[in-house]
């Protein structure tokens, strides 16, 4: 190779390096200025906007927890041949209240009543009685007997053979216009009455204007009832209706009529309902001193004047005698409660009874959906709203779980914790009472799933809006509200648990599905429930309560319709 001397080359070798230089400048510029168009053209991306989180459903989330499985597996024992139907004060009865004092417990309830063998169990005496079917009724040298002339429900004032001279009051009936008592004390006096109400000629009830009766149609029991608060010491009913059999009624009615009747052992002077009997109309008219014809003219006067019209009958004494065997004993309500947070001392009630008829002719009426139904859905809510607690979910106010005994002889129970509380009556908001919801009654066979609720619109609007709102929002089913209506013949309103809460002015809602042929019958096991809709009905009975209990307001009470 040819060699060149250093310093000779040094000029040529600088300018070579400009040149280099200033080219790759020149390319970074346009690498850049591309760069930056390619930017300008191109927009960048958008990046996604954070959503904030959405709060989980915790209502519809707990809800999910009330099963059919779980219904099923209770109901099954609790309805089980093993219970003996649950008659109040009998072994069956008090199986069922150790089952389910043991369910609360084992749920992580507390047990709140004091002094008591069991905190979770309200203990309290009772006396039954049970007639000795040796009554007889004497009128002049006429002797009838006992469950071929007349019967009688409940107490008796009638140990030993007594003279009475009983007073003849009509249809024993007071509404609007229409009073048998007006002008008349019957303090301590035994009552004659007819059953049924006064028609017109055309067959319209006077009391309503239409083919539809009142309340006093078929309810003696509101009779005996006003007959009780005008201060009455007993009742006689009869039924002047030609198509009625009084000797194959109280054939019929033996059966029953020879079950125990319960009474508080330790109810105060004056506070016993009227003794109730039913006569024949043989009986009716010998102590009327009349006939059928001229009790049948009575009846077409008062039809016709629309009011009470006077009586043209003198009853004349009689001597009755109608002896009971008493004996006290002692039966349970069974609880649990559980503690709310910050508005824990208001208290929603969730209540059920679960007693039952027991044994009848030697066949056991087991309750499955009476009330074995609502009793379950009681233990499956309990469950629901405690799960919802232990995963810090729990309810701002306190609940109490309530199941009742001694509801099929009076509400006795229901009546009992009312009059003494665990939980002043003040500081509970409202009582949901659940009994019947496992079948389908023949209004509705065929039709999609249905609940009747009664006497929600009765104290308070909010809580009859709060159950309308969460049935919507929730798997809706139909509310059918036709059993608020106070003159509705069924008088349901009155029948369950509920009713001893609303006395108190406690808003209530009840709960119910009708009632079908196995009403009070050994028919009525657990393999007839439909647990289905069972499932859906209780959880509408939650979805009430959890609004009721996390709410930022008490429920009003803003009426007092009857």
């Amino acid at each position: 190779m040819l060699h060149t001397p250093f310093r000779a080359l040094l000029p040529l070798l600088l300018a070579a390096s400009c040149t280099t230089a200033t080219v790759a400048q020149q390319k970074t510029k346009i690498k850049v200025k591309r760069k930056t168009e390619s930017a300008e053209a191109v927009p960048a991306t958008p990046q996604p906007v954070r959503q904030a989180p959405v709060e989980a459903d915790w209502a519809a989330n707990y809800a999910g927890t009330i099963t059919q499985a779980d219904l099923r597996q209770h109901l099954t024992i609790l309805a089980s041949d093993a219970y003996e139907g649950r008659e109040t004060g009998e072994k069956g009865q008090k199986m069922a209240a150790e089952y389910l004092a043991k369910e609360f417990a084992a749920l992580g309830l507390q047990g709140i009543v004091p002094n008591s063998d069991n905190a979770y169990i309200q203990h309290f005496t009772m006396e039954r009685s049970t007639w000795a079917g040796t009554g007889t009724l004497k009128v002049g040298s006429q002797t009838f007997k006992w469950l071929e002339d007349f019967y009688g429900y409940g107490n008796s004032p009638f140990q030993t053979a007594t003279k009475v001279q009983p007073v003849f009051v009509g249809y024993g009936i007071e509404q609007d216009a229409w009073s048998d008592y007006a002008g008349r004390d019957v303090k301590g006096k035994d009552l004659f009455i007819l059953l049924g109400e006064p028609q017109n000629a055309q067959g319209k009830y006077v009391l309503t204007g239409t083919d539809k009766g009142s309340k006093w149609s078929n309810d003696y029991r509101a009779k005996a009832t006003l007959a009780t608060q005008k201060g009455a010491r007993s009742v006689f009913f009869v039924d002047l209706n030609p198509n009625n059999n009084f000797g194959k009624t109280a054939a019929r009615m033996a059966p029953y009529i020879s079950r125990p009747s319960i009474a508080y052992a330790d109810a105060p002077q004056g506070a016993a309902r009227a003794a109730t009997f039913f006569v024949s109309p043989a009986v009716a008219y010998k102590l009327l001193g009349t006939t059928s014809a001229a009790l049948t003219k009575y009846q077409t006067q008062a039809g016709a004047a629309g009011k009470p019209v006077a009586s043209p009958f003198k009853p004349v004494a009689m001597t009755i005698s109608a002896p009971k065997n008493r004996e006290k004993f002692t039966t349970e309500n069974v609880m649990g409660f559980l503690e709310g947070t910050d508005k824990k001392d208001e208290v929603l009630v969730v209540s059920a009874h679960y007693d039952h008829i027991g044994i009848i002719g030697g066949q056991i009426n087991n309750g499955a959906d009476d009330d074995g139904s609502g009793t379950v859905s009681v233990l499956e809510i309990a469950q629901a709203f405690q799960k919802a607690k232990t995963e810090g979910h729990g309810p701002r106010r306190s609940i109490l779980f309530l199941t009742v005994t001694g509801e099929e002889k009076g509400l006795l129970g229901s009546e009992y914790y009312t009059d003494h509380p665990i939980i002043p009556l003040e500081r509970t908001i409202a009582d949901l009472n659940i009994d019947m919801v496992g079948r389908t009654d023949k209004e509705h066979e065929g039709q999609p799933d249905y609940v009747y609720v009664i006497g929600s619109d009765k104290l308070s609007s909010e809580l009859h809006t709060i159950l309308e709102t969460a049935n919507k929002k929730y798997n809706p089913i139909e509310l059918d509200f036709r059993f608020n209506d106070p003159n509705d013949p069924n008088r349901f309103y009155y029948r369950s648990d509920h009713y001893n809460f609303a006395k108190h002015k406690v808003p209530v809602a009840f709960f119910f599905n009708g009632v079908h042929d196995d009403y009070h019958q050994p028919g009525d096991e657990v393999d007839k429930i439909e647990f289905p809709k069972m499932e859906r009905r209780t959880r509408l009975v939650f979805h009430t309560a959890w609004e009721l209990v996390n709410r930022e307001s008490r429920i009003v009470v803003d009426s007092n319709k009857p």
